[in-house]
Formats: C-alpha cells, sequence, structure tokens
C-alpha cells in the first residue's frame, strides 16, 4: 500500500439508493435467517439436518478465554449488554474447508442493537498495525494465521475494548457457491475493475474446481459468484485496501438484496451448497433465537475500522495501516457502534495504543487521511472512480 493523500480528489460515486425493507443480519447467515422467516417452524427439522453439516468452531470458556478486558468500565459493560456483537472472517488460505489457519483477508465486525435491532458493519483494515497477543504486534489478519479464529476474535476484543464470543468463517467456496446459488448479484463495474476482476479468476478457480468466463465491457453486470469474489479481491486500484472493504460490503449487501427476491427452494438450495464451506461457534438455538426478530433487523450503516490512519512501510510487516491513535479510533469506534460519546478506552488499550505509537512513531500530532470516500457504503451497487 502507497502512503498518500487519500482526500484531496472528489470522486464520484454511482449509486443506487435502497431502501433495505426486510431487514436481516451478516454474511451466510442472513440466508439461513430468511429462510427461517420464510419457511417457518417446519422446516426446524431441516435445519438440524444442515447445520449438522457445518464445521463446529471453539466456545469461549469465559471472558478471559475470549480475550474481553477486565478493565473496562463498569458503565461500558452494561451498555455493551445490549448489543450481540459476531465477528466474520474470510479466508485467503487458498484452500477450500481449512479453518485452522490463513490470513483473515476479510475481517467484520456485525453489531445488532438488541432493542431497535439495527445492524452496523464495521471492516477492520486487515493491514491495520495491532496487538496480536503474546507481545506481538503485526497486522490484524495475522491473528487468524497465528492461532485461528480463537486468537482473532480475542486480537479484535482486546484492541477494541469489545465483549465479542460468536464468530462465522467463510472460504472463498462458500462465497462463490452462495452467489452461484442466487444467480449472481448486480454490482456496477468499472473498466479498470472488469480488467482486474479477469486477472483474478483463474486463482479463485484453481481453488473452487470453477471454470469462468471473462467480464465483457463494464458498467451493471450480473457477476458469477467467482466474478463477484474476484471483485472483493480488488486492491490495485485508487483507494487500495481501503476500497476493497468497501467492496466487501457492496458485495454482501447485494447478497442480502438478491436473497430477499429469491424463493425457498433457491434459498435451500444456498444452505445445501454452502453449510460445508462454514466454520462457526454460533449454536442452532442461537441462530433461531436470532431468527425470531428477523424483519426487524435493518443494516443501519457501515464504516470502515480504524477512522483515522495512515500508511506506513514498517520493519517485519512492510505496508501496513497504522492507526492515529489506537486510543483515539477506538473512542470513536464505541461513539459509532454503540453511541457512547467520549469513551475513555480502557487501561489495557491506552497501554497497546502507547506501544503502537513507540514502535511506528505515529502520535496523535500525525495528520491522517481523510477516509470519508471509503466508509458508509450502505445502499451502494458499486463504486466509480475519477
Amino acid at each position: 500500500m502507497r502512503d498518500r493523500n487519500m482526500g484531496n480528489k472528489t470522486r464520484r460515486r454511482r449509486t443506487k439508493k435502497q431502501k433495505l425493507r426486510n431487514k436481516i443480519i451478516v454474511f451466510v447467515f442472513e440466508i439461513l435467517l430468511l429462510l427461517l422467516l420464510v419457511g417457518g417452524i417446519a422446516f426446524v427439522a431441516k435445519f438440524k439436518d444442515l447445520y449438522g453439516r457445518i464445521d463446529k468452531g471453539d466456545q469461549f470458556g469465559n471472558n478471559s478465554e475470549a480475550g474481553i478486558n477486565t478493565d473496562i468500565s463498569t458503565e461500558q459493560q452494561e451498555v455493551l449488554k445490549g448489543y450481540t456483537n459476531i465477528a466474520i472472517f474470510g479466508l485467503d488460505n487458498r484452500s477450500v474447508g481449512n479453518y485452522e489457519k490463513g490470513l483473515s483477508d476479510v475481517i467484520m465486525i456485525a453489531s445488532i442493537n438488541n432493542e431497535t435491532k439495527e445492524v452496523k458493519i464495521v471492516s477492520v483494515y486487515r493491514d491495520t498495525y495491532l496487538s496480536i497477543g503474546d507481545g506481538k504486534y503485526k497486522k490484524a489478519n495475522t491473528a487468524y494465521s497465528t492461532g485461528g479464529a480463537k486468537q482473532a476474535v480475542q486480537m479484535l476484543n482486546s484492541n477494541l475494548d469489545l465483549d465479542i464470543t460468536k464468530y462465522v468463517c467463510v472460504d472463498w467456496a462458500a462465497l462463490v457457491e452462495a452467489i452461484d446459488a442466487l444467480g449472481g448479484i448486480e454490482i456496477e463495474v468499472t473498466k479498470q475493475e472488469v480488467s482486474l476482476i479477469n486477472s483474478y479468476l483463474w486463482e479463485i478457480d484453481e481453488v473452487t474446481g470453477e471454470n469462468s468466463k471473462k467480464l465483457k465491457g463494464s458498467g451493471k453486470m450480473t457477476l458469477s459468484g467467482t466474478q463477484a469474489t474476484a471483485y472483493a479481491r480488488i486492491r490495485k486500484t485508487a483507494g487500495d485496501d481501503f476500497r476493497r472493504a468497501s467492496r466487501q460490503r457492496i458485495v454482501l449487501e447485494a447478497m442480502l438484496n438478491k436473497a430477499k427476491q429469491s424463493d425457498l427452494n433457491t434459498l435451500l438450495d444456498i444452505c445445501e451448497a454452502v453449510f460445508d464451506d462454514i466454520s462457526t461457534n454460533i449454536t442452532l438455538a442461537e441462530i433461531i433465537d436470532l431468527a425470531m426478530d428477523v424483519q426487524k433487523y435493518e443494516i443501519g450503516s457501515t464504516t470502515g475500522f480504524p477512522f483515522d490512519l495512515v500508511t506506513r512501510s514498517l520493519s517485519g510487516t512492510g505496508d501496513t495501516v497504522v492507526p492515529v491513535s489506537l486510543e483515539n479510533n477506538v473512542s470513536k469506534l464505541h461513539a459509532y457502534m454503540f453511541g457512547t460519546e467520549g469513551y475513555v478506552p480502557s487501561f489495557s488499550v491506552q497501554a497497546i495504543s502507547n506501544a503502537i505509537i513507540e514502535k511506528t512513531g505515529v502520535d496523535e500530532d500525525t495528520k491522517p487521511y481523510n477516509m470519508d470516500d471509503y466508509n458508509n457504503t450502505a445502499g451502494q451497487d458499486g463504486t466509480v472512480f475519477d
């Protein structure tokens, strides 16, 4: 990633704003929840059978095992109880069904307000310089490759003062199969993006066994599972990894919108196709409990984290996203996710923040990039550059 001023140019977006009517939650599980809504309780037995095919992730025995900071203020602990926070990891391990290792190419947090049912999606930039445990500071995506989903969740909790205990992991195959079962998704793509999508197809096909056709032209297109996955991987354009995280959220919303238009048989086909390619520690009972309020869920907004950042080439990590500072960004994150204005991060986060400043030389006086062009993608169906 190159060090550049991200905010000095005015960029055009062609967006088609859509009111999200049937409100759902995150990634592949929103399909299951929608299926429960459409099919009713009569399909619970079918879900039990399907759930048996999912790779069962590890449960956290206690808060310490989940990496939840013990010095979060009592007031904020009470606030957190009003939200269900779920971590989503998309793995770039060049293999299918391997959840024990691999870089987490996608790191998202879905935060559900238990009272209002508003959902906010946060992309944690994979190259963000954070504590990954055991006194080591590296890019956020290395936490998964070091210790799997457990260490990745611990990394999120300890750096961000969160209380995540539930996670979902998917690999390329799950995304490809889900989108194909939906009949593809509508995305607005530029000529530059088409060229890059076509250059990525062979690698994804090699892993998934597909034989994908190259795209021609540009504009609004129906992308296959492989093509949409390639779109979500693009980083070699203006915006680099920041724009890629935006694309990932655009693909997520396109899937949700297409799923809402699908019939029961299509949704069943999706479950049949993707459940072999999912690992999660969310239990069947918890999924059904979440589904009871599925009509009320609403994706309110999306964003990327850190809010304030710069990029630096660091010894041992290379091109890296550095928060300005972590303490300030965590304060803004809690205001965004939970409405806690003026949140004071725990001493644990403050210590990590100070260590990042010492290791990188990036402190509160460093001028951050303007990230407004990359954050809220709610309702977008593509991205266009000048």
